[in-house]
């Protein structure tokens, strides 16, 4: 069976349980799917809101890279990759990976690996809406998430 590659920016939220099975249905070979959620923290109770911009068009096609390397690196059968983009409250869903793969190893690789780069690489601007008024400014990446994507250089 053909790859399975879903990459989507979206201002709505999604439904984990039925993008997991829109994945898997009908792949009697997928023996692993891995999924993470990455969801808006409240920053110890002083966040009102994640405010997240992102490049249209640029977004879709880095993503797309990073989704496709993961395909070839650890012979995944299928990605799905959702990134949501406008302002989120904490609590609420930002990102969606999930990696189908034959084996588990796989599969967590491969959605390890998207979160690291997509995290670093991909064209996405987060600002910081603090309670009680002003903001925070845009957040830079962090040096450990800096680190994790070059481990697996």
């Amino acid at each position: 069976m053909p790859v399975t590659l879903d990459i989507r920016i979206q201002a709505d939220d999604f439904d984990i349980a039925a993008e997991q099975a829109a994945l898997g249905r009908g792949r009697a070979d997928i023996g692993a799917l891995v999924s993470f959620t990455g969801l808006c923290r409240d920053e110890n109770g002083r966040l009102e809101a994640l405010e997240l911009e992102h490049y249209p068009g640029m977004a879709e096609s880095e993503i797309t890279r990073i989704a496709e390397t993961a395909i070839d690196r650890f012979g995944l059968l299928g990605l799905t990759a959702i990134h949501r983009h406008g302002r989120i409250k904490p609590g609420e869903n930002i990102v969606l990976v999930i990696a189908a793969a034959t084996h588990r190893q796989a599969a967590f690789d491969g959605a390890t690996f998207v979160m690291d780069f997509l995290k670093t690489d991909a064209p996405f601007w987060k600002k910081e809406h603090l309670k009680g008024g002003g903001d925070n400014g845009w957040v830079e990446a962090r040096e450990r998430d800096l680190s994790a994507r070059d481990h697996w250089q």
